[in-house]
């Protein structure tokens, strides 16, 4: 199943939230070289995080191979930056144009809520977090992690918390054939939840997927909800939408 919209009007402009995707796309285009190679390939070395090397599990003088012909060769100097730049590096198109999609789709009505500032750093925090997760379960991985799903999954965890019943249209792919049905939002986000789950279960790291910075980003985003919402918008967006989960509403207002 892929989502390709939701019900679930905004009131504030999504600066961060788009803002966020144009950086993305810029990075894509200048420093990865849209995809082609050697652009990529030195992209992913650079700027993608890579646990053993953090935490100095691989020699220096190692090289792994990413392409053909191409490889990561480490000198020994970790370089923590990449924690915050390896969130806006992806792997392919399909990679980026799926992220940013799901950005685009529950980002505005997380940021709607927050207010762009408070946004912003939830987005980086979640990031944060699920690369922390990641780094704590395999922390001797040699391979680079690149992507945005795990600030991203920060930002559906909070969408779950806030707007369980939206209604998020999805559509739904059996063999070669496809329909469009309506969910509710909770059942949407459990779904790709589920499936991190699974990931997991039958091996994480299965076709260069971290699950567990996507499991760490979601669960990031419902524990730093609470700090970052901002309690105006939620008396707003209770008002004005109505459809904003009751319960959240009374214990992020105290009313």
């Amino acid at each position: 199943m892929f989502p390709l919209r939701d019900d679930n009007p905004t009131f504030h402009t999504s600066i961060v939230t788009y803002g966020i995707i144009i950086v993305n796309v810029l990075s894509w285009a200048l420093l990865q070289g849209w995809g082609f190679n050697p652009g990529l390939a030195k992209s992913i070395c650079q700027f993608g995080l890579i646990p053993g090397e953090l935490f100095g599990f691989v020699e220096s003088g190692t090289e792994i191979p990413i392409a053909r012909g191409l490889a990561c060769v480490f000198d020994g100097n970790p370089n923590w930056t990449t924690v915050v730049t390896s969130m806006f590096m992806h792997g392919g198109w399909f990679h980026l144009i799926g992220n940013m999609w799901f950005l685009a789709i529950f980002g505005d009505n997380v940021e709607d809520v927050m207010g762009s500032f408070r946004f912003l750093i939830f987005y980086l925090l979640c990031g944060l977090s699920a690369a922390m997760v990641q780094m704590i379960i395999n922390p001797a991985s040699a391979i680079p992690m690149v992507g945005a799903s795990g600030a991203i999954g920060g930002v559906m965890g909070a969408y779950a918390i806030l707007f369980p019943k939206a209604p998020v249209h999805m559509l739904v792919f059996f063999g070669f054939f496809f329909f469009r049905i309506v969910v509710p939002a909770y059942f949407m986000l459990g779904y790709w939840f589920v499936l991190q789950l699974i990931g997991v279960a039958f091996g994480s790291g299965i076709g260069g997927v971290a699950f567990w910075a996507h499991i760490g980003g979601f669960l990031a985003g419902i524990f730093f909800l609470k700090v970052f919402c901002n309690r105006q918008r939620i008396r707003e967006c209770r008002n004005k939408r109505g459809k904003i989960n009751k319960f959240v509403s009374r214990y992020m207002t105290g009313k």
